[in-house]
């Protein structure tokens, strides 16, 4: 019999390879549940907020962090925002800031700064520029609504001969006829939009700080797990 050759005449062929296991992914750990996460009776974290306010982000990482504990977001306006806080409405609210009442009966932390904007009709030749100054608008007729959260402007601009509409709202859309401007924080210019209008950021105008505020007396876990939040802390940061 020549070599190379098994018993019966069969040529031996080369052993099939083993099939490899797949690699499995290793799923995704579970945020950790904060400490006020913990079983015990139902309750809601009520968060207050100014119109403006873009909590989102907060809110998502809230639902993931703290899923049995449910967030209610309550609309406050500027002008309640301390009467929310002093009677209890709110666990804590997005403010802007002054804050009126005693300074010394609630925790204030400053979270950002909104760019000033000027609102204007969509054919104005202001909007012609990218960026505006206090110089671009002398002589503009400036309407200032009762709920104004910027205070004097000292803008070299005219008065309007009619009353002071009620809202921002209204502002803009006295604005959006062609009668005179408004300045805004950037957030309420986007929150009332509309066609007709536009507006473009005021160079050197007074920003208005939203910050997060609660009572002392009221201060919790609940409060301070959301205050981390803002903070960027991660469920597994120290406090």
């Amino acid at each position: 019999m020549a070599k190379g050759k098994a018993a019966g005449g069969a040529r031996r062929g080369p052993r099939p390879a083993r099939p490899q296991p797949t690699p499995q992914k290793r799923p995704k750990p579970a945020p950790r549940p904060e400490v006020g996460d913990a079983a015990g009776p139902p309750r809601t974290f009520r968060l207050g907020a100014i119109p403006g306010a873009m909590p989102g982000k907060w809110i998502e990482r809230w639902r993931e962090r703290m899923p049995r504990v449910p967030l209610e977001l309550v609309p406050i306006p500027v002008a309640d925002q301390r009467a929310a806080l002093n009677a209890g409405e709110v666990d804590a609210a997005l403010v802007r800031l002054p804050l009126p009442g005693d300074a010394d009966a609630v925790h204030v932390i400053r979270l950002y700064d909104e760019v000033p904007v000027v609102v204007a009709a969509v054919d104005s030749s202001l909007l012609a520029a990218d960026e505006l100054t206090a110089d671009d608008l002398a002589g503009e007729v400036l309407i200032t609504p009762r709920d104004d959260v910027l205070g004097p402007l000292g803008l070299p601009t005219e008065p309007p001969r009619f009353e002071a509409p009620e809202t921002t709202e209204d502002a803009i859309a006295i604005v959006a006829s062609g009668v005179g401007i408004a300045v805004m924080p950037m957030s309420l210019a986007r929150l009332h939009h509309r066609r007709d209008v536009d507006y473009r950021p005021l160079s050197g105008g007074p920003a208005s700080t939203v910050a997060l505020a609660w009572r002392r007396d009221r201060d919790s876990d609940d409060v301070q797990t959301f205050v981390g939040i803002t903070r960027g802390r991660t469920a597994r940061s120290s406090r």
